[in-house]
């Protein structure tokens, strides 16, 4: 009798995670197609005809507020919704998180078929697979999104420099400060283009010019974006040459560029392995795990396998901590 409801709803449950699972890829096959053929998506979305205010609400997204009784809970969820929205991503975070979700169950089906088909006890296996395919597919996830939010982050960071020209020339030729930001969110490409025209829209609404640049600063994540924003803030409230000021910024970027690239050169190969040695135990142990539960279910009973486990996780956050001490350079 038991049987008969839960292998109906598993079935159930393996449709709906494959229709959100392809959804989600033809999504981001679509998205990875008009992002090629587009250059300033905000551009785009005001020329097919959408509202000023729904562009931004579009691409603006409001931050989630707490809504667990945990603090640490609540933080977690903050920073991932951080860095989600950073990498640029056109899929909403919702369906992002059921699509990993969606892939995650799929995987502990097949897993649990594999088992199955091998003859093995299914029992505690059951909750290890599914704990270790909710790991597998959460690290990938969690890898592609970090992944893209620095290649997003690097390209707006090369992109500021020349931004600040093309302010500061609008500028020289008396253009006001807003103006000359839209006509660089004009001119310049994406990720620059469309956040310079979030700032612009956020003046429109009754911003003031330095909270635009403040919320620039924060919604990107850029170092050299805060610089900008200060630079504008002191500006305002001491006076001063803002085409100096933008001028001398610009060229204190580019020098910080240089070195970056200079410091990512040297510090590749380091990068790489504490990559490696990060992510590696996670993958290798979450497929055994899936493939070969036993592996680790028949020592459960050991009394010396759970201090074991412990030690173990205890020796790689520690490793974790150095090495990303080691291969994170202040300059």
């Amino acid at each position: 009798m038991q049987d008969a409801i839960i292998v109906p709803l598993i079935y159930v449950l393996a449709f709906v995670a494959v229709m959100l699972l392809v959804q989600a890829l033809g999504g981001i096959l679509f998205w990875s197609r008009d992002r090629t053929r587009s250059v300033n998506r905000r551009l785009d979305m005001l020329e097919s005809g959408m509202d000023q205010k729904d562009v931004y609400e579009t691409l603006v997204r409001k931050p989630i507020s707490p809504k667990m009784a945990n603090q640490f809970a609540n933080d977690l969820i903050e920073r991932f919704a951080r860095v989600y929205h950073q990498s640029g991503m056109a899929m909403p975070m919702g369906r992002f998180v059921l699509t990993v979700g969606a892939s995650a169950f799929l995987l502990w089906m097949v897993a649990l078929s594999a088992l199955r088909s091998a003859g093995q006890d299914i029992g505690i296996n059951l909750f290890v697979s599914l704990i270790a395919s909710c790991t597998f597919v959460g690290v990938i996830a969690w890898l592609l999104v970090t992944r893209r939010r620095n290649a997003r982050l690097k390209l707006l960071e090369e992109q500021i420099p020349l931004a600040l020209d093309v302010v500061n020339r609008a500028l020289r030729a008396g253009h006001p400060v807003v103006s000359a930001v839209q006509l660089a969110a004009a001119e310049m490409g994406d990720p620059i283009g469309s956040e310079f025209g979030l700032i612009v829209d956020e003046t429109t609404y009754g911003f003031q010019f330095k909270d635009a640049l403040t919320n620039f600063a924060r919604r990107t994540g850029s170092r050299d974006a805060h610089f900008f924003a200060v630079s504008v803030g002191i500006q305002s409230e001491t006076g001063g040459n803002l085409a100096e000021i933008l001028a001398g910024l610009a060229s204190v970027v580019r020098s910080r560029m240089t070195l970056l690239k200079r410091v990512r050169a040297l510090s590749s190969e380091g990068r790489t392995s504490a990559l490696i040695l990060s992510v590696l135990p996670l993958l290798m142990i979450s497929f055994m795990a899936l493939t070969k539960p036993n592996f680790y279910t028949s020592k459960f009973a050991d009394p010396i396998f759970w201090p074991v486990v412990g030690g173990v996780c205890v020796v790689y956050f520690i490793g974790w901590y150095m090495i990303h001490k080691i291969i994170n350079f202040k300059y």
